[in-house]
Formats: C-alpha cells, sequence, structure tokens
C-alpha cells in the first residue's frame, strides 16, 4: 500500500488538450503532441499532473465541451490547483469567454493558468500581472455591454419602440413598431408628475398612490423606486402627453 501523503492541492495539475477536425486536417495539431508538451511542462514546473482532458473533434467557439465542463467543475470543487493547456486557444477562441474564465473562476480560486506556447505562468509575478488585467479587461467588458445596453434601450424609449418592460403608460405593439398608449396607466403617470411638481417625495407619492387603491403597472403595491423612475422621464412623459 502506498503511505505516501497526498499531494495539497495546491501542487495538484489538470491538463486540457482540444483539437477540431479542420484543425487536424489543416494544420496537422496533435493531440498526443499536446499531451507531450503538458506533461513536459508540468515536470519542469515540478508540479503534479494528475490527468490531461481531451475534447477531440470540438470547436473552441463556445464552452460547451464535455473535456472542459469536467474540467470546470473540478475547479468549481478545489480539486485543482493548476490548469495547463498548450495554448491559450485550446480552451476557448473567443475573447470573451476567456476573460469570464481568468476573472469568474481562476482569479477568484486562485487557480494557476498555464499555457505552454505562450509562457503563461501566473504563479510567477509577470504571469500574475498578465491575469490580473485579464480580470480588468472582463470588467471593461462587462461594463462596455452594459453602456451599450443602456444607450439601446434609451434610443428605443426615446423613440417610442418597445424594449423588454415597456414603461407605466404603454404597452409594447411588436418589436419594430411604436408602443401603444395605455390611458388609464397614463393617468396615473399625470398624477405622479402633478404631486411630484407640488413637491412631494417619491416616498410620499408611492404612499398617497397606495392609500387610494391606484394600481401600478403589475397591480402590485406602489414603491419610491417606481415612482422616481417616472418621474425621472418626466420630459419623455411630458412631450408624449403634449402630444396625445
Amino acid at each position: 500500500m502506498d503511505r505516501r501523503p497526498a499531494a495539497p492541492v495546491s501542487s495538484l495539475a489538470v491538463g486540457y488538450a482540444r483539437v477540431s477536425r479542420e484543425e487536424q486536417v489543416r494544420e496537422g495539431v496533435s493531440l498526443d503532441a499536446q499531451r507531450a508538451r503538458i506533461a513536459a511542462y508540468a515536470t519542469a514546473k515540478g508540479l503534479e499532473l494528475t490527468e490531461v482532458l481531451v475534447d477531440e473533434g470540438l470547436s473552441g467557439k463556445d464552452l460547451k465541451r464535455p473535456a472542459l465542463e469536467d474540467l470546470l467543475d473540478r475547479c468549481r470543487r478545489g480539486e485543482v490547483g493548476h490548469v495547463i493547456v498548450w495554448k491559450l486557444d485550446r480552451l476557448t477562441r473567443r475573447t470573451r469567454h476567456l476573460l469570464s474564465l481568468v476573472e469568474d473562476l481562476f482569479l477568484a480560486r486562485k487557480i494557476e493558468l498555464h499555457s505552454v506556447s505562450e509562457s503563461l505562468d501566473t504563479s510567477t509575478p509577470h504571469g500574475r500581472f498578465v491575469l490580473t488585467l485579464f480580470g480588468g479587461l472582463a470588467q471593461m467588458e462587462r461594463e462596455l455591454i452594459a453602456e451599450r445596453t443602456r444607450g439601446a434601450l434609451a434610443w428605443k424609449r426615446e423613440n417610442g419602440l418597445p424594449t423588454s418592460h415597456p414603461p407605466l403608460g404603454f404597452r409594447p405593439n411588436g418589436k419594430r413598431h411604436h408602443m401603444i398608449p395605455v390611458p388609464e396607466e397614463l393617468v396615473i403617470v399625470q398624477r405622479i408628475l402633478d404631486l411630484s411638481r407640488r413637491g412631494k417625495s417619491s416616498h410620499a407619492i408611492a404612499a398617497q398612490l397606495n392609500q387610494e387603491g391606484l394600481p401600478s403597472k403589475q397591480g402590485a403595491r406602489w414603491h419610491h423606486s417606481t415612482v422616481g423612475k417616472v418621474i425621472g422621464r418626466r420630459a419623455w412623459y411630458t412631450a408624449r402627453l403634449s402630444a396625445s
């Protein structure tokens, strides 16, 4: 019986190799070559390579691959200290997927990522800087997406086009047509704006609407945040109320 103590997770490494059918034909990319390079790298770094997980004949366009999903599950369970790949594009060919893996999994769980071809080793100061840079890029990408989404929604609202959640006073009319006014809701919009002009706060207006039994768009109680959204769109509503 082997009585040697189990290696700490921090030294346990799992390799990952992938090749698509097109790459095998076009570039002669070999899984055996990837395995050999990963194993040699682990030996040189003094890491215990427990396994090389392989996805054969699968594209790197998304993350839905059996071996990759197995690897990520092991990482989430805390069973892996190091992930070794021949090249970063073996994990994924999409930058946003790579950035998501780096920030949400590797950085969050202190898992070291190694790329043989790109000489990336996040256990070194330089490698950690690169990984942190990836995390920063991921954050910037999320903020840019959010900004584009907010801009697109604002443009739709300004032009009377439907959004996933039409504002109080309107209902959708297909994806490409102007929203249709809802008169009974617009009466409440007008009341909110009038109360606001009289100096009432959003909290006070919400309380008054609830006291009067006026229904919200979803039929629930009024909250100050909902009232605040209406007040924040005062100019938009005023233009539409005057046109009706």
